[in-house]
């Protein structure tokens, strides 16, 4: 019985909570932060500076800021209590009295004057149920004098209207103040419309409520903190009779939107004016005008989902646009911003079925760019010169499908002069379509305006095409894509013993693989990736090495231990990353500082592509490593290679006598090196 009451209670609670609207939310964190100065007291959050006060949630409460300001905590009786001198907190109840004199105690004084000159009083102080959206005596001071003196100049029908469209004809506490929903005010039943935010924030009109649930005998007072005018536009209508919006009325009715923002919704627009249309270039606004499919990304980008007024907004959050992408609504002290830009020059535009956020900055998105404009907006400058200085403009501006491979800057080493070789390597950055990286598989091969075929990794940790990976999130426009990688690409030029054979550094290591008959391996389309020693390496090999190199059969055991199945690249070396040799049991790889390890040994330069793998240089012979290593990370410098001890027995020494002239001149040559 015990358990089945401990479960209902425990029901109940979580009913409450889940029932609890955002507003009580913040009510009650703030409730618990006051605590400490007694009952009833609650912690706000005002901005230094302002008057502006917010009860608080645990973020605010801990950032300390609000709208990017920073916050000074007060501490206030929690709404419907009072001081009493001599005692701590607020223990007491406010007396229930009728909405007239409700208003005075509640820092709506001016309002209540306000009601005595528009004979209001005998209302708000008779029988009835009313509420009562009371603006503040600071939102009455805040309009301007043309319109305030327009009221209340002498006794008049309009101020009574005024105050009647703050009123609803029935009680409404905030937890029945539902986001979205609208009432009829007792002015000829105009709508106000309510909107109840998740952090807590509740409007009326776009007017916020600033001490709510004000209980009376005749109804309730919310203060709100601006007056509140009548709302009869809808939001395509707002655009139509005002002349500063005339390009945007244009561009909506040319893609075929007016009819949206003439229907029921819950919109915000961020509305660029005609100054904002004129600042973008004329060939790139004709370009989108002229394009109905990127002239309604355009608009849509400007075009929230959710309804959202100025006062709404405490800090930067994503919002989802129409056109599917986010941008980023925030706030600095009293202005809006977006994207980080205070470029909102007019705020809380009410219409009917959303609201209007003048901005004089047009906002681009990404599927209505050129492939130009989009590596323009990105941290790619030098490849983006790169690309125009080898004449490849045509196609960073016209409608072809493609996909540019950008290099971050950080990629580029040294001074550039475009060179034949630069201008075919920068068209090989250029895919022959439109991809998205989330399309891209493992094996899969790209052809680019050069004619080479490239191939795609995929890895745990990373997504690369040949030796450069991802390095940001895809920018898809509207014909073209934009990969930012994270290296210069390195075309296959051949295979392994072709790479092998071309370098200096490693005649050696073909020698070696000559005299293991293992060149036919290196040439077959297998995929492999071969961590080559250098002649260094050789050089500094241990001696019972050196003086026994006749095994056919151990070389070739020593070189399949440097060969891994696939390909792996340096961008797809992660912590604990294992690869598989050809003999033995496994390669264990790692990354500390950028540089690559292989069994503790490090990569000296790495990502050599070849047609059927991928070659890495090392400095020194790899040795399976022991035991207890073999558990840890390989990201560390190997051991010193001078004893022979270290070797497993699996790699017996070898001996030919041409290679071994070859290694003993290569350390001949190296201790001269050093000794000089």
């Amino acid at each position: 019985m015990n358990v089945c009451v401990l479960a209902l209670g425990l029901s109940l609670v979580l009913t409450v909570c889940v029932a609890r609207s955002p507003y009580q939310s913040v009510l009650q964190h703030s409730r618990i932060r006051g605590r400490q100065q007694g009952p009833n007291v609650c912690a706000m959050l005002k901005i230094k500076g302002t008057e502006r006060k917010y009860f608080t949630n645990c973020k605010q409460w801990y950032h300390r800021k609000i709208c990017g300001k920073p916050t000074v905590i007060t501490y206030e009786c929690c709404p419907g209590y009072e001081r009493i001198p001599g005692e701590k907190g607020c223990p007491a109840a406010l007396p229930l009295v009728n909405i007239y004199n409700t208003l005075g105690v509640v820092g709506a004084s001016t309002t209540q004057v306000y009601s005595d000159r528009a004979q209001l009083r005998d209302e708000i102080e008779g029988p009835g149920s009313f509420t009562f959206f009371a603006p503040s005596n600071q939102a009455w001071a805040a309009l301007p004098a043309e319109i305030l003196d327009a009221l209340v100049s002498n006794v008049n029908i309009e101020l009574l209207n005024a105050l009647h469209y703050h009123m609803v004809n029935r009680r409404l506490t905030s937890e029945e103040l539902k986001h979205g929903s609208s009432f009829p005010s007792m002015y000829q039943e105009f709508p106000v419309h309510i909107h109840h935010y998740s952090n807590g924030v509740v409007t009326v009109n776009c007017a916020r409520l600033i001490k709510p649930d004000q209980h009376a005998t005749n109804g309730i007072v919310h203060v709100v903190d601006r007056v509140i005018t009548a709302i009869s536009n809808n939001v395509q209508t707002i655009i139509d009779v005002d002349d500063n919006l005339e390009t945007l009325r244009t561009a909506v009715a040319a893609a075929g939107l007016t009819s949206m923002l003439e229907n029921d919704g819950q919109y915000t627009v961020f509305a660029p004016t005609n100054e904002a249309f004129e600042k973008i270039p004329q060939d790139t606004l004709n370009r989108i005008l002229g394009d109905p499919v990127a002239l309604r990304d355009l608009l849509n980008y400007h075009i929230l989902k959710h309804m959202h007024c100025a006062e709404s907004i405490v800090s930067g959050t994503p919002m989802e646009t129409l056109q599917g992408t986010v941008l980023e609504v925030g706030c600095d002290g009293d202005q809006m911003t977006l994207n980080g830009k205070a470029i909102i020059i007019k705020k809380d535009q009410l219409g009917t079925n959303g609201v209007v956020h003048y901005i004089n900055e047009l906002l681009i998105p990404d599927s209505a760019k050129t492939l130009m404009e989009l590596a323009e907006g990105s941290s790619v400058a030098t490849a983006t010169r790169l690309f125009v200085e080898a004449g490849l403009s045509p196609h960073l501006t016209g409608s072809e499908a493609l996909t540019m491979l950008a290099p971050l800057d950080r990629a580029f080493k040294g001074s550039l002069t475009m060179t034949p070789d630069l201008r075919k390597l920068m068209t090989n950055h250029i895919l022959k379509e439109q991809l998205s990286s989330k399309s891209l598989y493992h094996g899969q091969e790209l052809e680019t305006l050069g004619g080479l075929k490239l191939r795609v990794f995929v890895y745990r940790n990373n997504l690369c095409i040949e030796n450069a990976c991802i390095a940001a999130h895809d920018k898809t426009g509207r014909y073209s894509s934009l990969f930012t990688v994270n290296r210069v690409l390195s075309p296959p030029m051949g295979t392994i013993m072709d790479v092998l054979k071309a370098d200096d550094r490693f005649s050696v290591l073909v020698g070696a693989i000559q005299a293991a008959g293992m060149t036919e391996l290196l040439t077959q389309q297998r995929t492999l990736t071969f961590f080559a020693p250098t002649n260094d390496a050789f050089g500094t090999a241990a001696h019972p090495e050196l003086d026994t190199m006749g095994d056919r059969q151990a070389l070739s055991a020593l070189l399949r231990y440097h060969l891994g199945e696939g390909a792996m690249v340096s961008g797809g070396v992660g912590a604990h990353t294992r690869l598989k040799p050809l003999q033995g049991e496994k390669l264990e790889l790692g990354v500390r500082n950028y540089t690559v390890y292989v069994n503790k040994v490090p990569v000296v330069d790495a990502d050599l592509m070849a047609t059927n793998g991928v070659v890495h240089a090392v400095n020194s012979i790899i040795r399976p490593l022991p035991q207890k290593v073999d558990r840890e990370q390989a990201d560390a410098p190997a051991a010193p290679l001078g004893s022979a001890s270290s070797y497993r027995s699996d790699f017996r020494s070898f001996r030919n006598d041409d290679l071994f002239q070859k290694v003993v001149q290569s350390r001949s040559s190296r201790t001269m090196n050093q000794s000089q």
